[in-house]
Protein backbone atom coordinates (compact mmCIF):
# COMPACT_ATOMS: atom_id res chain seq x y z
CA UNK A 1 0.00 0.00 0.00
CA UNK A 2 1.34 3.42 -0.93
CA UNK A 3 1.50 6.01 1.82
CA UNK A 4 -1.27 8.01 0.15
CA UNK A 5 -3.47 5.07 -0.84
CA UNK A 6 -7.03 4.82 0.41
CA UNK A 7 -6.02 1.74 2.40
CA UNK A 8 -3.08 3.50 4.07
CA UNK A 9 -5.19 6.55 4.89
CA UNK A 10 -7.90 4.35 6.40
CA UNK A 11 -5.29 2.58 8.50
CA UNK A 12 -3.70 5.85 9.62
CA UNK A 13 -6.81 7.72 10.72
CA UNK A 14 -9.52 5.15 11.50
CA UNK A 15 -10.24 2.99 14.52
CA UNK A 16 -11.71 -0.23 13.17
CA UNK A 17 -14.67 -1.83 14.92
CA UNK A 18 -15.14 -5.61 15.07
CA UNK A 19 -12.24 -6.10 12.63
CA UNK A 20 -9.55 -8.79 12.57
CA UNK A 21 -6.57 -6.43 12.78
CA UNK A 22 -3.84 -8.87 11.64
CA UNK A 23 -5.90 -9.51 8.52
CA UNK A 24 -6.54 -5.85 7.73
CA UNK A 25 -2.90 -4.94 8.38
CA UNK A 26 -1.80 -7.64 5.94
CA UNK A 27 -4.43 -7.05 3.27
CA UNK A 28 -5.54 -3.46 3.80
CA UNK A 29 -9.05 -2.14 4.23
CA UNK A 30 -11.59 -2.35 1.43
CA UNK A 31 -12.68 1.24 0.83
CA UNK A 32 -15.97 1.30 -1.07
CA UNK A 33 -17.24 4.18 -3.16
CA UNK A 34 -20.72 3.25 -4.37
CA UNK A 35 -23.19 0.44 -4.95
CA UNK A 36 -25.49 -0.88 -7.63
CA UNK A 37 -28.23 -3.29 -6.66
CA UNK A 38 -26.65 -5.91 -4.36
CA UNK A 39 -23.10 -5.00 -5.48
CA UNK A 40 -20.57 -2.55 -4.02
CA UNK A 41 -17.47 -1.14 -5.73
CA UNK A 42 -14.15 -0.15 -4.19
CA UNK A 43 -11.68 2.60 -4.96
CA UNK A 44 -9.87 0.30 -7.39
CA UNK A 45 -13.04 -0.38 -9.36
CA UNK A 46 -13.42 -3.93 -8.08
CA UNK A 47 -16.97 -5.25 -7.84
CA UNK A 48 -18.29 -7.33 -4.94
CA UNK A 49 -21.59 -9.13 -4.46
CA UNK A 50 -22.45 -8.20 -0.87
CA UNK A 51 -24.10 -11.29 0.57
CA UNK A 52 -24.15 -9.63 3.99
CA UNK A 53 -26.55 -6.81 2.91
CA UNK A 54 -24.10 -4.26 4.26
CA UNK A 55 -24.62 -5.19 7.90
CA UNK A 56 -27.89 -7.16 7.55
CA UNK A 57 -29.73 -3.96 6.61
CA UNK A 58 -29.36 -2.96 2.92
CA UNK A 59 -32.21 -5.25 1.94
CA UNK A 60 -33.28 -3.14 -1.07
CA UNK A 61 -29.76 -2.87 -2.40
CA UNK A 62 -27.49 0.16 -2.49
CA UNK A 63 -29.17 2.44 -5.04
CA UNK A 64 -32.93 2.00 -4.72
CA UNK A 65 -34.41 5.04 -6.52
CA UNK A 66 -37.57 5.23 -4.43
CA UNK A 67 -35.64 5.36 -1.16
CA UNK A 68 -33.23 7.94 -2.54
CA UNK A 69 -36.14 10.10 -3.70
CA UNK A 70 -37.90 9.79 -0.33
CA UNK A 71 -34.76 11.12 1.34
CA UNK A 72 -34.28 13.92 -1.20
CA UNK A 73 -37.89 15.02 -1.01
CA UNK A 74 -37.95 15.13 2.78
CA UNK A 75 -34.62 16.95 3.00
CA UNK A 76 -36.05 19.57 0.66
CA UNK A 77 -39.31 19.83 2.61
CA UNK A 78 -38.15 19.61 6.26
CA UNK A 79 -34.58 18.42 6.85
CA UNK A 80 -34.49 17.87 10.59
CA UNK A 81 -36.29 18.11 13.90
CA UNK A 82 -36.59 16.43 17.29
CA UNK A 83 -39.41 14.71 19.17
CA UNK A 84 -39.16 16.59 22.49
CA UNK A 85 -41.54 18.93 24.36
CA UNK A 86 -44.66 17.68 22.62
CA UNK A 87 -43.36 18.57 19.15
CA UNK A 88 -42.54 16.13 16.37
CA UNK A 89 -42.69 15.98 12.60
CA UNK A 90 -45.69 14.76 10.66
CA UNK A 91 -43.52 11.94 9.27
CA UNK A 92 -42.83 10.76 12.82
CA UNK A 93 -46.54 10.55 13.53
CA UNK A 94 -47.17 8.67 10.28
CA UNK A 95 -44.37 6.18 10.98
CA UNK A 96 -45.59 5.47 14.52
CA UNK A 97 -49.04 4.70 13.13
CA UNK A 98 -47.52 2.44 10.48
CA UNK A 99 -45.28 0.55 12.91
CA UNK A 100 -48.17 -0.24 15.23
CA UNK A 101 -50.28 -1.20 12.20
CA UNK A 102 -47.73 -3.74 10.91
CA UNK A 103 -46.79 -4.99 14.38
CA UNK A 104 -48.48 -8.04 15.89
CA UNK A 105 -50.13 -5.72 18.44
CA UNK A 106 -53.65 -4.37 18.07
CA UNK A 107 -52.45 -1.09 19.56
CA UNK A 108 -49.30 0.31 21.15
CA UNK A 109 -46.78 3.16 21.34
CA UNK A 110 -43.45 3.78 19.63
CA UNK A 111 -40.25 5.43 20.87
CA UNK A 112 -37.41 6.23 18.44
CA UNK A 113 -33.65 5.90 18.78
CA UNK A 114 -30.71 6.06 16.38
CA UNK A 115 -29.76 2.38 16.46
CA UNK A 116 -30.72 -1.06 17.69
CA UNK A 117 -28.21 -0.75 20.53
CA UNK A 118 -29.91 2.43 21.75
CA UNK A 119 -33.33 0.84 21.34
CA UNK A 120 -32.39 -2.09 23.58
CA UNK A 121 -30.76 0.31 26.03
CA UNK A 122 -33.94 2.42 26.01
CA UNK A 123 -36.13 -0.64 26.58
CA UNK A 124 -34.12 -1.53 29.70
CA UNK A 125 -34.57 2.02 30.99
CA UNK A 126 -38.29 1.81 30.24
CA UNK A 127 -38.55 -1.38 32.30
CA UNK A 128 -36.57 0.11 35.17
CA UNK A 129 -38.69 3.27 35.03
CA UNK A 130 -41.90 1.24 34.96
CA UNK A 131 -41.04 -1.02 37.88
CA UNK A 132 -39.75 1.92 39.95
CA UNK A 133 -43.02 3.77 39.32
CA UNK A 134 -45.05 0.71 40.32
CA UNK A 135 -43.29 0.40 43.67
CA UNK A 136 -40.89 -2.39 42.71
CA UNK A 137 -37.48 -0.67 42.56
CA UNK A 138 -35.70 -3.97 43.17
CA UNK A 139 -37.04 -5.36 39.88
CA UNK A 140 -33.94 -4.54 37.78
CA UNK A 141 -32.24 -7.75 36.62
CA UNK A 142 -32.22 -8.47 32.89
CA UNK A 143 -32.24 -11.99 31.45
CA UNK A 144 -30.69 -12.72 28.05
CA UNK A 145 -28.82 -15.73 26.59
CA UNK A 146 -25.20 -16.67 26.00
CA UNK A 147 -24.11 -15.85 22.44
CA UNK A 148 -26.93 -13.32 22.07
CA UNK A 149 -26.16 -9.92 20.59
CA UNK A 150 -28.15 -6.88 21.70
CA UNK A 151 -25.77 -3.99 21.03
CA UNK A 152 -22.71 -2.04 22.12
CA UNK A 153 -23.80 0.63 24.61
CA UNK A 154 -22.81 -0.18 28.19
CA UNK A 155 -26.28 -1.57 28.91
CA UNK A 156 -26.88 -3.37 25.61
CA UNK A 157 -23.34 -4.77 25.67
CA UNK A 158 -24.11 -6.13 29.14
CA UNK A 159 -27.09 -7.86 27.57
CA UNK A 160 -24.88 -9.28 24.83
CA UNK A 161 -23.69 -12.73 25.84
CA UNK A 162 -20.32 -12.59 24.10
CA UNK A 163 -16.99 -13.03 25.93
CA UNK A 164 -15.30 -10.10 24.17
CA UNK A 165 -17.23 -7.66 26.38
CA UNK A 166 -15.05 -8.69 29.32
CA UNK A 167 -12.35 -6.31 28.00
CA UNK A 168 -14.69 -3.45 28.99
CA UNK A 169 -15.35 -4.90 32.44
CA UNK A 170 -18.84 -5.92 31.34
CA UNK A 171 -21.48 -7.13 31.95
CA UNK A 172 -22.71 -4.69 34.54
CA UNK A 173 -24.18 -6.24 37.71
CA UNK A 174 -27.66 -7.69 37.30
CA UNK A 175 -27.35 -8.84 33.69
CA UNK A 176 -27.76 -12.63 33.61
CA UNK A 177 -27.04 -14.87 30.63
CA UNK A 178 -28.94 -18.13 30.26
CA UNK A 179 -27.71 -20.98 28.07
CA UNK A 180 -27.71 -20.57 24.30
CA UNK A 181 -30.51 -22.71 22.76
CA UNK A 182 -28.22 -24.17 20.06
CA UNK A 183 -29.11 -27.84 20.02
CA UNK A 184 -26.42 -28.95 17.51
CA UNK A 185 -23.60 -27.48 19.58
CA UNK A 186 -24.96 -27.64 23.14
CA UNK A 187 -27.15 -30.74 23.21
CA UNK A 188 -25.95 -33.55 25.48
CA UNK A 189 -25.12 -37.01 24.11
CA UNK A 190 -28.37 -38.92 23.57
CA UNK A 191 -30.51 -35.86 24.31
CA UNK A 192 -33.36 -35.29 21.84
CA UNK A 193 -34.12 -31.78 20.64
CA UNK A 194 -37.35 -31.80 22.64
CA UNK A 195 -35.44 -32.81 25.78
CA UNK A 196 -32.90 -30.08 25.12
CA UNK A 197 -35.68 -27.50 24.85
CA UNK A 198 -37.19 -28.75 28.10
CA UNK A 199 -33.79 -28.35 29.76
CA UNK A 200 -33.53 -24.75 28.51
CA UNK A 201 -36.99 -23.99 29.89
CA UNK A 202 -36.16 -25.64 33.21
CA UNK A 203 -32.99 -23.56 33.47
CA UNK A 204 -35.04 -20.38 32.91
CA UNK A 205 -37.51 -21.25 35.65
CA UNK A 206 -34.76 -22.33 38.05
CA UNK A 207 -32.96 -19.03 37.46
CA UNK A 208 -36.14 -17.04 38.10
CA UNK A 209 -36.75 -18.92 41.34
CA UNK A 210 -33.13 -18.57 42.45
CA UNK A 211 -32.88 -14.85 41.68
CA UNK A 212 -36.45 -14.05 42.69
CA UNK A 213 -39.12 -13.09 40.17
CA UNK A 214 -39.58 -9.82 42.05
CA UNK A 215 -36.00 -8.83 41.09
CA UNK A 216 -36.22 -9.54 37.33
CA UNK A 217 -37.19 -6.64 35.06
CA UNK A 218 -37.43 -8.46 31.74
CA UNK A 219 -36.30 -11.20 29.34
CA UNK A 220 -34.84 -10.25 25.93
CA UNK A 221 -34.42 -12.67 23.03
CA UNK A 222 -33.70 -12.52 19.32
CA UNK A 223 -36.03 -14.87 17.41
CA UNK A 224 -32.89 -16.05 15.59
CA UNK A 225 -29.55 -15.14 17.13
CA UNK A 226 -27.92 -13.09 14.38
CA UNK A 227 -24.44 -11.96 15.38
CA UNK A 228 -24.13 -15.09 17.49
CA UNK A 229 -23.82 -16.99 14.20
CA UNK A 230 -27.39 -17.30 12.87
CA UNK A 231 -28.70 -19.66 15.53
CA UNK A 232 -32.40 -20.53 15.27
CA UNK A 233 -34.04 -21.65 18.52
CA UNK A 234 -34.36 -25.33 19.28
CA UNK A 235 -37.72 -26.87 18.41
CA UNK A 236 -40.51 -25.49 20.60
CA UNK A 237 -38.16 -23.19 22.50
CA UNK A 238 -40.33 -20.07 22.59
CA UNK A 239 -43.48 -22.08 23.29
CA UNK A 240 -41.65 -23.49 26.32
CA UNK A 241 -40.25 -20.24 27.74
CA UNK A 242 -43.14 -17.85 27.09
CA UNK A 243 -45.55 -19.46 29.61
CA UNK A 244 -42.84 -19.42 32.27
CA UNK A 245 -42.26 -15.70 31.79
CA UNK A 246 -46.01 -15.05 31.92
CA UNK A 247 -46.35 -17.18 35.05
CA UNK A 248 -43.83 -15.00 36.89
CA UNK A 249 -44.94 -11.67 35.41
CA UNK A 250 -41.70 -11.01 33.52
CA UNK A 251 -42.00 -8.91 30.33
CA UNK A 252 -40.85 -10.71 27.16
CA UNK A 253 -39.01 -8.43 24.72
CA UNK A 254 -38.35 -9.62 21.15
CA UNK A 255 -35.14 -8.12 19.75
CA UNK A 256 -36.13 -7.99 16.07
CA UNK A 257 -33.27 -5.71 14.98
CA UNK A 258 -32.08 -8.32 12.45
CA UNK A 259 -35.15 -10.54 12.03
CA UNK A 260 -37.73 -7.78 11.66
CA UNK A 261 -39.25 -6.72 8.35
CA UNK A 262 -38.87 -9.89 6.35
CA UNK A 263 -35.50 -11.51 7.06
CA UNK A 264 -37.02 -14.78 8.36
CA UNK A 265 -39.78 -14.97 5.71
CA UNK A 266 -42.41 -13.16 7.79
CA UNK A 267 -42.68 -9.51 8.79
CA UNK A 268 -41.47 -10.45 12.28
CA UNK A 269 -39.33 -13.32 13.51
CA UNK A 270 -41.79 -13.73 16.37
CA UNK A 271 -44.39 -14.65 13.73
CA UNK A 272 -42.03 -17.20 12.18
CA UNK A 273 -41.57 -18.85 15.59
CA UNK A 274 -45.17 -18.30 16.73
CA UNK A 275 -44.88 -16.32 19.95
CA UNK A 276 -46.30 -13.00 21.13
CA UNK A 277 -43.86 -10.64 22.86
CA UNK A 278 -44.75 -7.72 25.09
CA UNK A 279 -42.57 -5.35 23.07
CA UNK A 280 -40.46 -5.37 19.91
CA UNK A 281 -37.08 -3.81 19.24
CA UNK A 282 -36.59 -2.77 15.60
CA UNK A 283 -33.77 -1.28 13.55
CA UNK A 284 -31.71 -2.13 10.42
CA UNK A 285 -34.43 -3.08 7.91
CA UNK A 286 -36.78 -0.39 9.22
CA UNK A 287 -35.05 2.06 6.84
CA UNK A 288 -33.46 -0.57 4.56
CA UNK A 289 -30.15 0.82 5.80
CA UNK A 290 -30.71 4.26 4.24
CA UNK A 291 -30.83 6.06 7.60
CA UNK A 292 -29.68 5.22 11.15
CA UNK A 293 -32.81 4.48 13.16
CA UNK A 294 -34.10 2.22 15.90
CA UNK A 295 -37.53 1.87 17.47
CA UNK A 296 -39.08 0.46 20.61
CA UNK A 297 -42.59 -0.78 19.84
CA UNK A 298 -44.57 -1.33 23.04
CA UNK A 299 -47.53 -3.67 23.02
CA UNK A 300 -50.79 -2.54 24.64
CA UNK A 301 -50.14 -3.62 28.23
CA UNK A 302 -46.66 -2.12 28.50
CA UNK A 303 -47.78 0.98 26.59
CA UNK A 304 -50.56 1.61 29.10
CA UNK A 305 -48.34 1.01 32.11
CA UNK A 306 -45.52 3.23 30.83
CA UNK A 307 -48.00 5.98 29.95
CA UNK A 308 -49.44 5.84 33.47
CA UNK A 309 -45.94 5.99 34.99
CA UNK A 310 -45.10 8.99 32.80
CA UNK A 311 -48.33 10.78 33.66
CA UNK A 312 -47.53 10.38 37.35
CA UNK A 313 -44.36 12.48 37.02
CA UNK A 314 -45.65 14.52 34.04
CA UNK A 315 -43.01 13.24 31.56
CA UNK A 316 -40.94 10.33 30.31
CA UNK A 317 -37.42 11.71 30.96
CA UNK A 318 -35.52 10.11 28.09
CA UNK A 319 -34.74 10.89 24.45
CA UNK A 320 -32.17 11.57 21.73
CA UNK A 321 -31.66 14.72 19.66
CA UNK A 322 -32.23 12.90 16.38
CA UNK A 323 -34.82 10.34 17.48
CA UNK A 324 -37.90 10.55 15.30
CA UNK A 325 -35.88 12.45 12.69
CA UNK A 326 -38.25 13.50 9.87
CA UNK A 327 -35.94 12.34 7.07
CA UNK A 328 -35.37 8.99 8.76
CA UNK A 329 -39.10 8.56 9.29
CA UNK A 330 -39.89 9.43 5.66
CA UNK A 331 -37.30 6.89 4.51
CA UNK A 332 -38.68 4.27 6.92
CA UNK A 333 -42.21 4.76 5.61
CA UNK A 334 -40.94 4.20 2.09
CA UNK A 335 -38.73 1.27 3.13
CA UNK A 336 -41.64 -0.54 4.78
CA UNK A 337 -43.69 0.01 1.63
CA UNK A 338 -40.84 -1.23 -0.57
CA UNK A 339 -40.32 -4.40 1.47
CA UNK A 340 -43.98 -5.24 1.99
CA UNK A 341 -45.58 -4.01 -1.24
CA UNK A 342 -42.93 -3.97 -3.97
CA UNK A 343 -42.16 -7.67 -3.97
CA UNK A 344 -39.12 -7.82 -1.70
CA UNK A 345 -40.79 -9.82 1.07
CA UNK A 346 -42.39 -12.02 -1.60
CA UNK A 347 -38.95 -12.57 -3.14
CA UNK A 348 -37.63 -13.86 0.19
CA UNK A 349 -40.53 -16.31 0.51
CA UNK A 350 -40.17 -17.42 -3.12
CA UNK A 351 -36.40 -17.88 -3.20
CA UNK A 352 -35.63 -18.93 0.39
CA UNK A 353 -36.07 -22.65 -0.46
CA UNK A 354 -33.65 -22.21 -3.37
CA UNK A 355 -31.16 -20.45 -1.10
CA UNK A 356 -31.40 -23.26 1.46
CA UNK A 357 -31.05 -25.97 -1.20
CA UNK A 358 -27.99 -24.34 -2.75
CA UNK A 359 -26.29 -23.94 0.60
CA UNK A 360 -27.22 -27.51 1.55
CA UNK A 361 -25.35 -28.72 -1.53
CA UNK A 362 -22.29 -26.71 -0.50
CA UNK A 363 -22.66 -28.02 3.08
CA UNK A 364 -21.97 -31.56 1.85
CA UNK A 365 -18.31 -30.56 2.15
CA UNK A 366 -16.91 -32.77 4.95
CA UNK A 367 -15.51 -29.73 6.74
CA UNK A 368 -18.95 -28.17 7.16
CA UNK A 369 -20.46 -29.39 10.41
CA UNK A 370 -23.80 -27.60 10.31
CA UNK A 371 -25.94 -25.54 7.96
CA UNK A 372 -28.47 -23.54 9.95
CA UNK A 373 -30.83 -20.69 9.32
CA UNK A 374 -34.22 -19.61 8.01
CA UNK A 375 -35.49 -17.31 5.26
CA UNK A 376 -32.63 -15.12 4.06
CA UNK A 377 -30.23 -15.66 6.98
CA UNK A 378 -27.91 -18.67 7.03
CA UNK A 379 -24.61 -19.87 8.46
CA UNK A 380 -22.20 -22.63 7.55
CA UNK A 381 -20.10 -23.81 10.50
CA UNK A 382 -16.63 -25.10 9.69
CA UNK A 383 -15.28 -28.11 11.59
CA UNK A 384 -12.03 -30.05 11.53
CA UNK A 385 -14.04 -33.23 12.10
CA UNK A 386 -17.74 -33.47 11.31
CA UNK A 387 -18.42 -36.64 13.31
CA UNK A 388 -17.11 -35.17 16.56
CA UNK A 389 -18.04 -31.54 15.75
CA UNK A 390 -14.43 -30.63 16.55
CA UNK A 391 -13.67 -27.04 15.51
CA UNK A 392 -10.51 -25.95 13.78
CA UNK A 393 -7.75 -24.53 15.95
CA UNK A 394 -8.48 -20.84 16.56
CA UNK A 395 -4.94 -19.99 15.43
CA UNK A 396 -5.93 -21.02 11.90
CA UNK A 397 -8.56 -18.22 11.70
CA UNK A 398 -10.53 -20.43 9.31
CA UNK A 399 -13.65 -18.30 8.94
CA UNK A 400 -11.56 -15.16 8.43
CA UNK A 401 -9.57 -16.96 5.74
CA UNK A 402 -12.76 -18.07 4.03
CA UNK A 403 -14.17 -14.53 4.11
CA UNK A 404 -10.90 -13.08 2.75
CA UNK A 405 -10.82 -15.65 -0.03
CA UNK A 406 -14.41 -14.80 -0.89
CA UNK A 407 -13.46 -11.11 -1.02
CA UNK A 408 -10.66 -11.95 -3.46
CA UNK A 409 -13.28 -13.68 -5.61
CA UNK A 410 -15.66 -10.72 -5.49
CA UNK A 411 -18.03 -11.94 -2.76
CA UNK A 412 -18.56 -10.33 0.65
CA UNK A 413 -19.61 -12.64 3.46
CA UNK A 414 -19.14 -12.45 7.20
CA UNK A 415 -16.93 -14.57 9.47
CA UNK A 416 -18.44 -15.25 12.90
CA UNK A 417 -16.48 -17.55 15.16
CA UNK A 418 -16.04 -20.75 13.16
CA UNK A 419 -18.96 -19.87 10.91
CA UNK A 420 -19.48 -18.02 7.66
CA UNK A 421 -22.72 -16.02 7.56
CA UNK A 422 -24.79 -15.13 4.50
CA UNK A 423 -27.73 -12.74 4.74
CA UNK A 424 -28.24 -11.42 1.20
CA UNK A 425 -30.34 -8.44 0.13
CA UNK A 426 -33.99 -9.24 -0.53
CA UNK A 427 -33.57 -8.15 -4.16
CA UNK A 428 -31.15 -11.00 -4.93
CA UNK A 429 -31.99 -12.71 -8.24
CA UNK A 430 -31.57 -16.38 -9.05
CA UNK A 431 -28.54 -15.58 -11.20
CA UNK A 432 -26.93 -13.57 -8.40
CA UNK A 433 -27.70 -16.38 -5.99
CA UNK A 434 -25.87 -18.80 -8.28
CA UNK A 435 -22.92 -16.40 -8.38
CA UNK A 436 -22.87 -16.41 -4.58
CA UNK A 437 -22.97 -20.22 -4.46
CA UNK A 438 -20.17 -20.58 -6.99
CA UNK A 439 -17.79 -18.16 -5.29
CA UNK A 440 -18.51 -19.43 -1.79
CA UNK A 441 -17.99 -23.05 -2.80
CA UNK A 442 -14.71 -22.19 -4.50
CA UNK A 443 -13.47 -20.30 -1.44
CA UNK A 444 -14.42 -23.10 0.96
CA UNK A 445 -12.66 -25.73 -1.10
CA UNK A 446 -9.50 -23.61 -1.38
CA UNK A 447 -9.28 -22.86 2.35
CA UNK A 448 -10.14 -26.37 3.50
CA UNK A 449 -7.48 -27.77 1.17
CA UNK A 450 -4.98 -25.52 2.94
CA UNK A 451 -5.96 -26.26 6.55
CA UNK A 452 -7.67 -29.67 6.69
Amino acid sequence: MGNNSWEARADEYSLYGFTDLPSVHERGAVVVTHGEGPYVFDTKGRKYLDSNSGLWNMVAGFDHPGLIKAAQDQYARFPGYHAFFGRMSDQTVLLSEKLVEVSPFDRGRVFYTNSGSEANDTMVKILWFLHQAEGKPQKRKILTRQNAYHGVTAVSASMTGKPYNSVFGLPLPGFLHLSCPHYWRNGKPGETEEQFTARMAAELEATIIKEGADTIAGFFAEPVMGAGGVIPPSKGYFQAVAPILKKYGIPFIADEVICGFGRTGNTWGSQTYDFMPDAIISSKNITAGFFPMGAVILGPELADRVQAASEAIEEFPHGFTASGHPVGCAIALKAIDVVMNEGLADNVVRLAPRLEAGLAEIAKNPNIGELRGVGYMWALEAVADRATKTPFASTLSVSERIANTCTDLGLICRPLGQSVVLCPPFILTEGQMDEMFEKLDKALKKVFAEVA
